[in-house]
């Protein structure tokens, strides 16, 4: 079944020539809905959900498909690495769809994975803080955030980002604990390893990212052999699918699992064998600091039979008598009230965090229209009962007619922040409460050097210095910044401008911070929550540019939190001043010296008017660093052309290389014209890229590639090189 909602894959039903077809699979949302055949009357409390699609009627239409980009130009089949996934062993029956891969992984290892160099995630994961909440309602320390997300198929899904700026690039992490990456489907793959761009963009930002492990309803496809393959004992009385699990989770360097067993048919005597599999899953990665989520399925039976609760039933799943058995259990949609109080009471007798519970919030049709009874999870008075968790949330990009990036993170930011669009005055509560009025965001800014160009991981064009050096449309999420995460706070006592990432423009990557509007009075935009610590040779320096109307410049330094949640930050405001006049880029350096030896806690600007019309005013670059003079990364070394492929005056290319010694952010890779031009490629946290279509400039007899470090400031190293022969 697909899980991806895009309802029945054509690949996962096809089979080859003369070989018994695959299982047709319905979307995940219908079997999540309908369960092994049974209605959803009970979901979120609603009305009776419509009947499931059925094995040949996809439950969701897919959107319009991104044209193909100039990069996109067929490039030969098999060179191209994609997110990994496998069955846990026995494959199905027949031949996999076109595009499909059929592994098992109790035979993967890392030595033999042609692809895991694309698919190993490098960023660690970054400690995060809680600041003082922009509002009085955003709790600290109580209920956390879930999202289960499928960034694309199964199978086929890009390693390192794709030529296309339709993508549900995702930025809200402040308000996020953990992100599944959700898919996997009968006739494709059940485990599911994350791309290494969703890993390292997460990373960065202090959230953890579970890979999937799905057993599908029998009724849908799924087969109970493969819930038996999963929890299978070897002659040492191990379980080798566990050890697989961690280390596939070790070696692309993501942060445990979200176990969900559907498949119906088993006893008690399988139930037995899957706790002690948990247990056994939680021992071998708890070195490795991975975590393990239990989704409300399979109960002590060994049936299937959605709780919507922590009870009885499923409670050995959670903690049994020899202690914890998963870190976090997500309750299925058939919650109720009473129900969610229960749990988080059971979940406290059992001597667990009644916020290690979920409670599961379907987005994927709706978003933020859906009916949800929000004082069940985080009433507005009182205490929070449990967590809960966002079944595609990415509905802000698929429901869009325009997919462009500026539309959709105008739309993420509605269901992230609320209508206000600013976390310090949540709008009057309209049904959605948006995740900036209920939990507090955090933030990972805590050491120098800091530097944030607004670059949100996908944009049309990419930009070096201001110039465009691709005019192509991309992604990659391990390029994007730490962005604000109170989007956006503004103080004012004239008319609001509006701020938004936006596309048309920018200093470096694809996007760049723009304030819009008049301008009838000052106007001061939060930008990050900090704990930087200050000394007298530290500086700041604004990359910004006037496009209209004469403004002012101040940056905005606060050394101390206010003293409750809902409180305005209180900046220190200092003069920005750039040399020079006019639209173009300039960069304004201020010296921090009289704050020396105390913390910033935050940062922000002020822009006051120089007149009465409307202001267009970008901030392309903030960076925060000690004033001693700054080296440049280390050289990467060993640029290499691992394999290519030429067709229609094209080369697909698989680079490598050997990262540089110190601390690098990513690497970039270029291409060098023969008339001297550089031209950007693409870039990676990692050390290999694959690059689909390399078109042959004129006659030349090589095509040249260069790769650089880049590091926090985004200074540039030297580059290493290689050439490709045509």
């Amino acid at each position: 079944m697909s899980e991806t909602g895009h309802g029945v894959d054509p690949r996962a039903a096809a089979a080859a020539p003369g070989a018994a077809p695959a299982p047709p699979c319905p979307t995940r949302r219908g079997v999540l809905a309908a369960g092994a055949g049974a209605g959803a009357a009970a979901l979120l409390g609603g009305p009776a959900a419509a009947p499931a699609a059925s094995a040949t009627e996809p439950a969701a239409r897919p959107g319009p498909r991104p044209a193909a980009g100039p990069a996109e130009e067929a490039p030969p089949p098999g060179l191209a690495p994609y997110a990994a996934y496998w069955y846990p062993d026995s494959l199905p029956k027949g031949a996999p769809g076109p595009g499909i891969v059929w592994r098992s992984l109790r035979h993967w290892t890392p030595e033999s994975d042609p692809d895991l160099a694309h698919n190993t995630a490098t960023v660690p994961l970054a400690p995060r803080f809680t600041p003082v909440p922009p509002n009085r309602d955003a709790r600290t320390g109580q209920a956390r955030i879930a999202s289960l997300v499928s960034f694309g198929p199964t199978a086929e899904n890009p390693s390192q980002g794709s030529p296309t700026a339709d993508f549900y690039a995702l930025t809200h992490w402040a308000y996020i604990d953990q992100l599944v990456f959700w898919g996997g489907s009968c006739g494709e793959g059940l485990v599911l390893a994350p791309n290494a761009p969703v890993v390292d963009a997460a990373h960065r930002n202090g959230v953890r990212v579970l890979g999937n492990v799905f057993l599908p309803p029998a009724a849908y496809g799924g087969d109970l052999q493969w819930t038996r393959d999963l929890v299978q004992r070897d002659a040492r009385g191990s379980f080798p699918i566990a050890e697989k699990l961690v280390r596939v989770a070790t070696a692309h360097g993501f942060d445990g699992w979200f176990v969900n067993a559907e498949t119906d048919g088993g006893d008690s005597g399988l139930a037995t064998r899957m706790r002690e599999f948990l247990h056994a899953l939680r021992a071998a990665g708890e070195c490795a600091g991975l975590r393990t989520t239990w989704y409300d399925a399979m109960n002590a039976t060994g049936r299937v039979g959605w709780q919507g609760a922590l009870n009885a039933l499923n409670q050995e799943f959670f903690e049994d008598r020899s202690g914890k058995v998963a870190d976090t259990v997500f309750l299925d949609f058939r919650w109720t009230p009473q129900k969610l109080a229960s749990s988080g009471a059971l979940a406290e007798r059992l001597g667990r965090s009644r916020h290690e519970l979920w409670a599961a919030v379907d987005t994927e049709s709706e978003g933020w229209d859906a009916p949800v009874r929000w004082d069940a999870i985080v009433p507005r008075a009182g205490e929070h009962v449990v967590s809960y968790g966002f079944y595609r949330p990415e509905w802000t990009r698929n429901h869009l007619a325009d997919r462009s990036p500026g539309a959709f993170h105008l739309a993420d930011d509605r269901f992230w922040t609320g209508a206000s669009l600013d976390p310090s005055r949540p709008a009057p509560d309209d049904g959605w409460r948006a995740p900036a009025t209920v939990v507090a965001d955090r933030s990972t800014v805590s050491a120098l050097p800091f530097a944030c160009s607004f670059n949100t991981g996908h944009g049309e064009r990419w930009y070096e210095a201001g110039e465009v050096v691709s005019d192509l449309p991309w992604n990659h999420l391990g390029l994007q910044d730490r962005l604000p995460g109170r989007r956006w706070v503004v103080a004012t006592d004239g008319e609001r401008p509006r701020v938004t990432l936006d596309f048309a423009r920018a200093w470096r990557g694809g996007s760049s911070l723009l304030v819009g509007g008049r301008l009838t009075a000052p106007a001061a935009v939060g930008l990050h929550a900090t704990r930087l610590p200050l000394t007298p040779s530290t500086v700041l320096e604004l990359v910004h540019a006037t496009e209209s109307g004469p403004v002012t410049v101040e940056v905005g330094v606060a050394t101390r939190e206010p003293a409750v949640a809902g409180e305005p930050v209180p900046y220190t405001w200092i003069p920005a001043q750039a040399p020079g006049s006019g639209p173009g880029w300039r960069t304004a350096r201020v010296g921090l010296s009289a704050l020396a030896g105390r913390t910033a806690h935050g940062l922000a600007v002020r822009i006051t008017p120089g007149g009465q019309g409307a202001v267009a005013w970008r901030l392309g670059a903030l960076s925060v660093r000690d004033g001693t003079a700054q080296r440049r990364p280390a050289r990467p070394a060993a640029l290499t052309v691992d394999a290519s492929a030429r067709q229609d005056g094209a080369a697909s290319v698989r680079l490598s290389w050997r990262p540089a010694a110190g601390p690098v952010r990513h690497h970039e890779v270029s291409r060098v014209l023969p008339g001297g031009a550089r031209r950007f490629l693409g870039g990676t946290c990692g050390a290999a890229l694959y690059l689909p279509a390399v078109p042959r400039a004129g006659r030349e007899r090589a095509a040249v590639f260069e790769v650089r470090a880049v590091d926090e400031l985004y200074a540039l190293s030297a580059p290493a090189r290689t050439t490709l022969v045509w």
